[in-house]
């Protein structure tokens, strides 16, 4: 199995940002192949990658309930049916993990990306895997082992509290994580004292901060694919600058 770096947080905090930034970093550093998963039920890392979505994990699954082929057994249509969901991008694939139907239908899906990444790996140097917000992923087991675990914060105490719970959940799964690391993204100026006196009294490891960014922004109102920033980009430099220390 490759690299793996998977990514989680609270909604809303820039984690989906963070994973494509991260996926620049690999590119231009020509640390490739790369596989991107977005497990995110939200499934808007190919926005920020800038490639358009034409078939999800999820949609496989759908297809599993009608569209097998007589004769066929299950698991080589369902490997045939991801497979095609894989798409092609600049220097890396993405697989997206899609909707689901409604509440309760994530085990199944996610068992199968769990699985199909194992698999799948195998032919990549680097996985980067942007899981939902929150703790379902480590939950449901999506990214069960990882060599770099980063959680995702904003500048604000319940983005720091859910950070704790994932790293609590993490141990108490036993999930085998090489190294974690929490970083705070959105921060304007310098951080504020009481979230680094929180960030310590919980025993959290401060990876580094990430300045709120004027041209991520604009990138974001004109939906360009964040590949596409310039050399010099603040946030990029401050991710990359991070992310050396940590993936090899």
């Amino acid at each position: 199995m490759g690299f793996t770096v998977a990514l989680a947080g609270k909604g809303g905090v820039g984690k989906t940002t963070i994973a494509a930034l991260a996926i620049l970093y690999l590119l231009r550093k020509n640390k490739k192949p790369i596989l991107a998963v977005d497990a995110d039920a939200n499934s808007n890392l190919n926005e920020l990658l800038g490639v358009e979505v034409t078939h999800t994990v999820g949609g496989a699954r759908e297809s599993l309930k009608t569209d097998v082929p007589s004769g066929m057994p299950k698991d080589t249509f369902m490997e045939y049916k991801i497979q095609e969901a894989v798409i092609e991008g600049e220097g890396f694939d993405l697989l997206v993990m899609g909707r689901p139907e409604g509440p309760g239908c994530y085990c199944f899906p996610n068992s199968i990306i769990k699985r199909y990444i194992e698999i799948l790996s195998k032919n990549y140097s680097y996985l980067v895997i942007d899981n939902e917000a929150g703790m379902e992923h480590i939950s449901r087991l999506t990214a069960r082992d990882v060599d770099l675990l980063i959680v995702v914060s904003d500048p604000s105490t319940r983005g720091i509290l859910t950070a704790k719970r994932i790293y609590d959940l993490v141990k108490e799964m036993e999930i085998r994580v090489g190294k974690s690391l929490l970083l705070i993204n959105k921060v304007n100026g310098n951080l504020a004292k009481e979230i680094v006196d929180m960030v310590d009294s919980m025993g959290l490891t401060l990876g580094g901060v990430v300045p709120s960014d004027s041209d991520i922004a604009k990138f974001d109102l004109a939906q360009r694919s964040l590949l596409e920033l310039p050399n010099g980009n603040k946030a990029y430099d401050y991710v990359s600058g991070i992310l050396k220390d940590y993936i090899p």
